[in-house]
């Protein structure tokens, strides 16, 4: 029987040799509780949904998007900055990783949106989108364009607290995931990433009107988020697939 690995607040190992780095900011992680079974279904092959006490997350993270970079190279000061909001679940692969589950990610730059969509299978869309600080709140826009629903959006603001000293094991859960699970060529990819632990803050939660969980085949959240947090941010840098790659059939060996 394979043992899930054990959920760690900083990276279990670091990446000698990142695809891509880059640098998350202003996040804003929002999560409902959902019944195992009603995601189950939306998940790749191999993987099954990562519960917390019998309980599995739906998560819409809001944030920003700065200066992606390839393959050690500086990152790029536009096409590389821009707002981004995914919907995302949890998942655990047959090896007991853990990792997140992309539904869908809007992100306000058609070349980078395109390239994750052509180029990793990613469900990435085009969106107008906007982040912006006003006084102490800070808010997220988007509305979809291509390839859609269009007109799907979500229009959150939040008031970060003062940072937490001493994260509960939940909030770990939802934020120290060091892998990505998604479906390449007909096989499902385990894509590494790492970064310094998580700078957390709980927030309050002052707007949040959206439809892009719905837009994303999950039922639309019922009652009060189980988790606000906030981040001002990390950087990340984020590696291919782990073991043989379906990207490029190249060994990658252990990072």
């Amino acid at each position: 029987m394979t043992t899930t690995s054990p959920v760690t607040p900083d990276a279990p190992a670091v990446l000698r040799r990142p695809l891509l780095t880059q640098q998350w900011l202003d996040l804003c992680f929002v999560h409902w509780a959902a019944e195992p079974e009603a995601v189950a279904r939306l998940l790749p092959a191999g993987t099954v949904p990562d519960t917390f006490d019998g309980v599995t997350y739906v998560g819409l993270v809001a944030f920003r998007m700065h200066r992606v970079g390839w393959l050690g190279l500086p990152g790029v000061p536009y096409l590389g900055s821009f707002p981004e909001t995914n919907v995302r679940l949890y998942s655990v692969d047959e090896r007991g990783r853990r990792g997140v589950v992309f539904r869908s990610l809007d992100a306000s730059r058609l070349l980078p949106a395109a390239m994750g969509r052509l180029g990793f299978g990613l469900p990435y869309v085009w969106s107008r989108m906007r982040v912006a600080a006003a006084g102490d709140t800070i808010g997220y826009t988007s509305t979809r364009r291509v390839p859609g629903p269009r007109g799907a959006y979500s229009r959150i603001t939040v008031r970060p607290g003062e940072r937490i000293g001493r994260p509960t094991e939940l909030e770990h859960f939802l934020t120290a995931r060091w892998g990505l699970h998604q479906s390449v060529l007909g096989r499902t990819a385990y894509l590494r990433n790492d970064h310094p632990r998580w700078p957390l803050h709980r927030a309050d939660l002052l707007v949040c009107e959206e439809n892009l969980i719905e837009a994303a085949g999950l039922p639309a959240p019922s009652g009060a988020p189980a988790s606000v947090l906030y981040s001002p941010g990390v950087p990340v840098r984020l590696g291919g697939p782990a073991g043989r790659s379906v990207l490029t059939g190249l060994a990658d060996g252990p990072s």
